[in-house]
């Protein structure tokens, strides 16, 4: 009886492998991410020209969709706007999952900045920059205790503060392109 439920046990976890490992290919050259697995390059949706928009409206999205140039993948990923910039997260980066899940922020790091965001079906070019100063890093861990962690009490944004210097978060502005 032992041997036919491993058997069985056994079975399931091949499907349940196949499964995943057919979706992620799936997805993989799809026009951006699912929920679970990344996506391929962001093709539709109307590319932004123009002025610099206000990016408050960012404070009504939950996440957006974000792809390097440079390998041409695409995640969900937080945004946050702060003093009229926008910056998105990337966590776990001294973790052993985060060079795994996160090679998008260690590429960007290296010099491939260049990348897409689709925010409300609009398409943004822009450049993935690393910021680290601490004035800047204040008022983004704010807005991200707000959207995120459920408020901006003084020890939670002094939580995401020290992950941030401690280098285990990393934020990137996407900035404009020509900048």
């Amino acid at each position: 009886m032992l041997r036919i439920t491993l058997q069985i046990l056994g079975l399931l976890a091949v499907l349940l492998g196949a499964t995943i490992v057919t979706l992620k290919i799936k997805h993989q050259d799809g026009d951006g991410p699912s929920i679970l697995f990344p996506g391929g390059a962001l093709v539709s949706g109307e590319l932004h020209e123009g002025p610099e928009p206000d990016w408050g409206f960012t404070d009504d999205v939950y996440v957006i969709e974000l792809q390097l140039e440079n390998p041409p993948t695409s995640r969900r990923i937080f945004v946050m706007e702060s003093d009229g910039r926008l910056f998105v997260p990337s966590g776990y980066m001294r973790s052993f999952l985060g060079r795994l899940w996160k090679d998008w922020a260690f590429e960007a790091d290296a010099g491939r900045s260049l990348a897409v965001a689709r925010i409300d079906g609009v398409r943004y070019e822009r450049r993935l920059v690393r910021v680290t100063d601490p004035e800047i890093v204040d008022g983004v861990a704010v807005k991200m205790a707000e959207k995120y962690a459920g408020g901006a009490q003084p020890d939670t944004v002094a939580q995401i503060e020290r992950s941030i210097a401690d280098g285990d978060t990393w934020i990137f502005e996407l900035a404009p392109r020509d900048a």
